[in-house]
């Protein structure tokens, strides 16, 4: 096969399993354990807070905490840290786990429990926890309970293992039916599978573009269909309502790059829930760091001027996001309005969401 010949298969390739459904050719928060169920409602000092996994098996924990003179770091029930109000600190020799967790624990008010973002699977390179933000009110968004990822097919035995540990329960597919029948889904043993195909009524992706320029305009395209299509609002009308069922978590939606209509779902949930604009981009963007590899392979595989009209389909870029939070406005008037007219949320049920979902 010519190197003309592998470009033309691997933008095929790129099509379906990259460009969200087109046919054409480290830190986090969760509820407190047990031993501090009674500070569960007490304000939360911590106005910043990461937990980094590091390639040789050491962690970093950083913190900020005005006005606390001592946190307590943790890590299964012990004390493997200390500090004052601000602190980094590196952490060695814990036993293998899972997801290595640590309890941020001041003097006073509420801890934080923290673990690395991005769950390490064999089978994905974006699959992430979707807590672990902080509001604009001071809550934080619980970890463990709600995670994002790209396409499950690839999942190996021993990720199906660790994600059912990790009590994964309910599935949402984002993805289209093309691209569902050409990679299914691995569901952890005793997982609900739940089609909502977001794209399902979209013509946006419905032909390759021929330049960037053209590439970055259906993008944006598509953002905006993700708002106000049809599909999408009933895709993620089925995906909010399922993570208003507190029963069926653990809760993980995803599509093929896990960036784009996931990166929406993301994003809608984050901003129902508090979390200021900034970190809702910040989440959003970190989809660029997390599949850097994949995507510079994907390119490196083209002749230089196929990857320039591809690369905006492979990237995320705030201009994507900010034209859906543009149609929102011009298509609800505001984000309260695309709550109940969209995702079926109304007043109520915003407050539940965060009862379940917020700690502090």
């Amino acid at each position: 096969m010519t190197h003309i010949a592998r470009a033309k298969a691997s933008s095929c390739v790129l099509a379906a399993a990259l460009l969200v459904g087109i046919t054409a050719p480290a830190v986090s928060a969760h509820s407190a354990p047990a031993s501090a169920a009674r500070e569960a409602h007490a304000r939360i000092p911590f106005t910043q807070a990461k937990v980094t996994a590091l390639d040789d098996g050491s962690y970093t924990v950083e913190w900020k905490a005005p006005g606390t003179h001592r946190v307590a770091v943790k890590a299964g029930g012990r004390t493997v840290a200390t500090g004052g109000s601000t602190g980094k600190v590196t952490v060695r020799g814990l036993p293998a786990a899972d997801r290595q967790w640590f309890d941020l624990v001041p003097e006073r008010g509420g801890s934080l429990h923290l673990a690395d973002r991005l769950i390490a699977l064999e089978g994905t390179v974006n699959f992430r926890d979707a807590g672990g933000y902080r509001t604009t009110d001071g809550h934080w968004v619980k970890m463990g309970e709600i995670y994002r990822s790209d396409a499950l097919d690839k999942l190996t035995t021993a990720d199906l293992a660790k994600l059912r540990r990790l009590s994964v329960r309910t599935v949402y597919d984002l993805r289209t039916e093309s691209e569902r029948a050409a990679a299914p889904d691995r569901v952890p043993a005793g997982g609900t599978h739940v089609v909502a195909d977001v794209l399902a009524g979209s013509p946006t992706f419905t032909a390759m573009p021929t330049t960037p320029e053209e590439g970055v305009a259906m993008m944006v395209e598509g953002e905006k269909f993700m708002v106000s299509g049809d599909t999408a609002k009933a895709a993620y009308r089925t995906v909010f309502g399922g993570i208003a069922d507190d029963s069926a978590h653990s809760v993980v939606f995803h599509c093929t790059a896990g960036k784009d209509r996931t990166g929406w779902a993301n994003a809608a949930l984050l901003t129902a829930l508090g979390v200021p604009r900034s970190t809702v981009m910040r989440d959003y963007l970190a989809s660029n760091d997390y599949r850097a590899e994949a995507n510079a392979a994907a390119l490196a595989s083209m002749p230089a001027a196929q990857a320039a009209v591809y690369k905006p389909l492979l990237d995320v870029r705030a201009e994507y996001l900010n034209s859906g939070f543009a149609e929102v406005g011009e298509e609800f008037g505001s984000f309260g309005a695309y709550e109940k007219k969209a995702l079926g949320l109304d007043a109520k049920d915003v407050r539940a969401l965060k009862r379940d979902l917020l700690v502090g």
